[in-house]
């Protein structure tokens, strides 16, 4: 546990850092942390036996590796899936009402929303807002601009037109 506190404690101190930023430091003090505990299961675990409660889950741990370590690779990649998770509680406690959803497809255009309504909120963009705009332009927009909507570049637009207006 206190390997991977280590490797807790760096993720603690770089969050909310550019995605460049994450990763450089992640080359620097992480990859080091993981490759230790990857070869300390390794060899702990060649102790256990098959049956071993702790083993079994070592082994499970082992063969999922290549997803753990994916955040080493990709500074946009959280160590853990936490976000997720949090995005998703909505969706559990509203589980009832959408027994509800009509259809399949009901069911379908309910999960894009809330993925889009999940996806402002990672990149700190009032959804509402977002919404709102985007509904009342995206009949105007051609389809090679329909990137421009996704909440990240409209924020990045919308900070543009704020700062122009400003000066």
């Amino acid at each position: 546990m206190q390997r991977i506190d280590r490797i807790f404690a760096i993720e603690r101190d770089i969050n909310g850092n550019p995605a460049a930023e994450r990763l450089a430091v992640r080359h620097i003090l992480s990859t080091p942390l993981v490759t230790e505990l990857g070869n300390w299961m390794r060899e702990q675990r060649s102790m256990l036996s098959a049956n071993d409660a702790v083993g079994k889950k070592m082994g499970y741990m082992l063969n999922a590796w290549p997803a753990f370590t994916a955040f080493l690779e990709n500074g946009r990649i959280c160590m853990t899936n936490n976000a997720a998770e949090r995005a998703l509680r909505a969706v559990a406690r509203g589980r009832k009402a959408c027994l509800f959803v009509g259809s399949d497809r009901g069911g379908e255009r309910a999960a894009m929303i809330y993925t889009l309504i999940a996806t402002c909120k990672l990149n700190d963009v009032d959804p509402l807002v977002w919404l709102t705009d985007v509904l009342t332009r995206i009949a105007d927009i051609s389809q090679n601009r329909l990137h421009e909507l996704l909440p990240w570049t409209w924020k990045q637009m919308r900070e543009q037109i704020d700062t122009a207006q400003a000066a």
